[in-house]
């Protein structure tokens, strides 16, 4: 079953929150100090994550509880934006320009050695249930977990 029709048949209450996680890695130097340049280019964190916060009418909440799609209005980074339907791949590019600034996904590097070692890149945030059951967005590859009378339940 999907996330959103295991979801569905919680019957959780209107007030409650999915927390979505999506994380991917790849092998990197570590000499060079661009392991997270390399994991950016090489796996599909961002735009997993651009596309989720692009998704129209869906409330897309960091983990402090401020929105995404507000924070990038408030320090200006989407006022470049066409209006031309590429949406989640301006989300992509200016996230992905932004990494350091924008602080929406985790970086970790396990270092194998002087020179090599694994860079992940996890994204992850909060997300009303009624707005998951509402939307529908894609959450292939993510992680939902959810607080119920049974305790924290996770879903791939």
């Amino acid at each position: 079953m999907s996330i959103i029709e295991n979801l569905k048949n919680l019957h959780l209450d209107s007030d409650a929150a999915a927390t979505l996680r999506y994380s991917d890695g790849v092998d990197v130097f570590v000499h060079n100090e661009t392991e997270v340049e390399t994991a950016l280019a090489e796996t599909d964190v961002v735009s997993c994550f651009a596309e989720l916060v692009a998704t129209p009418g869906l409330q897309v909440n960091t983990l402090f509880g401020s929105s995404v799609l507000q924070s990038l209005r408030d320090d200006g980074l989407l006022d470049d934006y066409e209006r031309d339907d590429t949406f989640a791949e301006y989300l992509n590019e200016v996230i992905t320009d932004n990494f350091w600034e924008v602080d929406f996904i985790d970086s970790s590097t396990e270092k194998y050695d002087y020179k090599r070692g694994f860079c992940t890149l996890t994204a992850e945030v909060v997300v009303p249930v009624a707005h998951l059951l509402e939307f529908e967005p894609c959450l292939s590859g993510w992680t939902a977990s959810v607080r119920s009378s049974g305790g924290m339940l996770t879903f791939e």
